[in-house]
């Protein structure tokens, strides 16, 4: 029998098992399905844990989750095409749910297809390997639980472990000398240890953004941040401001590259992640920086180099759990042989196409309208349920243009699903003055 092992139970391996759970029920005969998880549980980064730096086996922390996290983008955006928010909770929710409402959503439709039995918990992969002759991978895996290492042959190995855990951590002059607190933003946790402090932000992107605002949010005494290329430029609060890259810190003094200071309490570095698998050969590794559209993969999905791997995720994002299952079903459509795969070099001009037109790319409406389409032509080659790509793609043009007027205030904003048509309610408490992020919090009626 075919055997295909999925490494990582997060969104986008649920994303896989969820494919094949799918098939099945329409009467496919599907292979066996392995999924191997580090973690005790489903969810992936969605997963909140207290700890940072080493879990309780001695291995890194997976988990980049803090708590009062809330969606930074519009659920309708995200929404599953075949479980939508309103089956889940039984009603129409706010546009912008906290982390616990999302990994709730997320496990309660793999929970519902009846797939937790195809996952091994606390079993992370510790190598991949493939013979050319046999046309199989042999899988290790080691159970943590019991120490044991196991090696297992499969006919397709799918790689979903993600690419927001391993944090990209540049140096700084004075950062070992500095009188306070540095943290890479994978180990920030709970904004109120900076309440009353003078806090830098050293990045531009979304972590810095949102790890700002909840730092502001929670009471800190001022919040600036510092860019390479340029600010992010919206309209900040008072005791929030914006500098050229940190040059150096010399006691608890921060220097910026167009000469201004500002003495500083913590530096938190919200300077990305890798993309690190440490578990595969050089001939099955991906290597590429944060992008819309990596090198190698046909499709986004298919390793160039070795047509029965593949990746799942591994894109910089704007669209999310609905692009993994779009990637997830058109995976599961080769493997089941429902996609004919084209020749090596058909492949290769195919993904370099992509590549030149993300390439020509300018701002993040021309982004997000790329990965639209990215979207919509995975999803017309299979039988996964068709959505409004242009909605999802002009609620992002909304999106951006609520938080360019209020960056404080944009997830007071509400959205129509694009899978029901129903328009969300407004939450009934503004972001700011919303320091429960707990589930039952946010879907109390008040």
């Amino acid at each position: 029998m075919t055997k295909v092992a999925v490494v990582g139970a997060g969104p986008s391996g649920l994303a896989a098992l969820r494919a094949f759970q799918s098939a099945k029920k329409k009467g496919a005969k599907i292979p066996e399905v392995v999924c191997f998880e580090k973690q005790d549980d489903w969810g992936g980064l969605w997963k909140y844990t207290w700890r940072t730096g080493l879990d309780e086996f001695g291995e890194p922390v997976h988990c980049s989750m803090y708590r009062y996290l809330w969606s930074n983008g519009p659920k309708e955006c995200l929404e599953f095409a075949d479980y939508t928010f309103e089956e889940h909770f039984g009603k129409p929710i706010p546009s912008y749910p906290p982390r616990a409402v999302l990994w709730d959503y997320i496990v309660g439709r793999v929970k519902k297809a009846g797939v937790r039995k195809w996952i091994r918990f606390n079993t992370p992969v510790r190598m991949v390997e493939y013979d050319k002759k046999k046309k199989k991978f042999s899988v290790t895996s080691h159970d943590r639980v019991k120490d044991v290492m196991k090696t297992e042959e499969f006919d397709y190995v799918i790689c979903a472990s993600g690419h927001f855990s391993t944090p990209n951590v540049p140096f700084f002059p004075g950062l070992d000398t500095f009188n306070g607190r540095v943290l890479h933003a994978h180990d920030f946790r709970d904004a109120l240890e900076f309440k009353g402090k003078d806090i830098l932000i050293v990045g531009r992107s979304y972590s810095a953004e949102d790890i700002g605002s909840q730092c502001w949010k929670y009471g800190a005494k001022s919040v600036t941040t510092t860019y390479r290329s340029k600010p992010m430029g919206f309209n900040w609060p008072k005791n929030f401001e914006e500098h050229p890259l940190l040059q150096k810190v010399e006691g608890k003094t921060a220097y910026f590259k167009d000469g201004s200071k500002k003495d500083v309490d913590a530096i938190i570095l919200c300077t990305g992640y890798q993309h690190h698998f440490p578990y595969l050969p050089e001939d099955l590794r991906l290597k590429t920086a944060n992008r819309l559209w990596p090198e190698n993969l046909y499709k986004g999905v298919v390793w160039q180099d070795n047509p029965r791997f593949f990746y799942i995720g591994m894109q910089d994002q704007f669209y999310t759990f609905n692009m993994f299952d779009a990637q997830a079903w058109y995976v599961r459509d080769i493997i089941l042989g429902r996609i004919k795969l084209p020749k090596a070099d058909a492949m290769k001009k195919d993904w370099k196409k992509w590549l030149r037109r993300e390439k020509k790319l300018e701002n993040a409406e021309q982004m997000i309208w790329f990965q639209g389409d990215y979207v919509k032509e995975l999803i017309e080659a299979t039988d996964y349920p068709t959505f409004d790509i242009e909605g999802v793609n002009r609620t992002f043009m909304d999106w951006e243009h609520h938080k360019m007027d209020d960056i404080m205030g944009f997830r007071n904003n509400a959205y129509k699903s694009l899978m029901t048509g129903t328009m969300s309610p407004k939450h009934h408490t503004p972001w700011k003055d919303a320091l429960d992020d707990s589930l039952e919090t946010y879907l109390a009626n008040k």
